[in-house]
């Protein structure tokens, strides 16, 4: 667990850093799920937000698990290096996305668009939310929405050749989210703004990017173990 432990924190502050981009992909989303909750319902709007989150983080850490599955699959063979490399790749090209250099890892989306074609329509059969486990089970499903940012850190997570730990980074990379999409009115726009000002964003693109030169493969994974 000591060795996972700055795995994990990288995985939140990773999912923090990226809250810009997840409130331009899911902000309009929790705006229709609010709109969504009948009048009488608004009283609990937190805690069905809440929940709608929490379904949305555990569809995350569920997907790390089944690609942790193929990683460990993978991690005695010559085909975890490859991969290994794969995701150093992707998380440098997630931090020249973030640093607004380069939007090249919008088209990695593409990839998941075939199966939410498939999900999208059953998120029609929990609208308008009046329950918590309604709540619960339409943001699981909007949980596997295409994007480029979940993507990438799917895949490093998988890279780390242990399904269960793959699972926790994507629930530490899930909760890192949390912050922005869970703040509402006022708040979210202040969030926003900070998250969206230049110096952050290259910042955080910055840090982004050297960690992937960090999971590259060569000497220096040795030597940084080491200490």
């Amino acid at each position: 667990m000591i060795e996972l432990a700055p795995l994990l924190l990288s995985a939140l502050i990773l999912g923090l850093l990226g809250g810009g981009h997840c409130l331009g992909m899911c902000g309009g989303l929790m705006g229709a799920l609010t709109l969504a909750i009948p009048a009488e319902q608004r009283a609990q709007r937190f805690q069905l937000l809440l929940s709608y989150n929490i379904g949305r983080i555990l569809s995350y850490a569920l997907a790390g698990l089944l690609l942790g599955l193929a990683g460990w699959a993978v991690a005695s063979s010559p085909a975890a290096m490859g991969m290994r490399i794969i995701a150093a790749l992707l998380l440098i090209a997630m931090g020249l996305y973030l640093a607004g250099w380069w939007s090249g890892l919008t088209r990695i989306e593409a990839l998941g668009r075939g199966l939410w074609r498939y999900i999208q329509p059953l998120t029609r059969r929990f609208m308008p939310v009046t329950s918590l486990p309604r709540a619960l089970i339409l943001g699981a499903l909007w949980g596997w929405l295409p994007c480029g940012l979940v993507y990438s850190s799917l895949l490093w997570a998988a890279s780390q050749g242990d399904a269960l730990d793959s699972a926790a980074l994507m629930l530490a990379f899930g909760l890192g989210t949390l912050p922005v999409l869970l703040a509402t009115g006022l708040a979210a726009e202040r969030l926003s703004a900070v998250l969206r000002k230049r110096g952050v964003r290259m910042t955080g693109g910055v840090l982004v990017m050297l960690f992937g030169l960090w999971t590259l493969p060569g000497p220096h994974q040795h030597w940084l173990m080491g200490h």
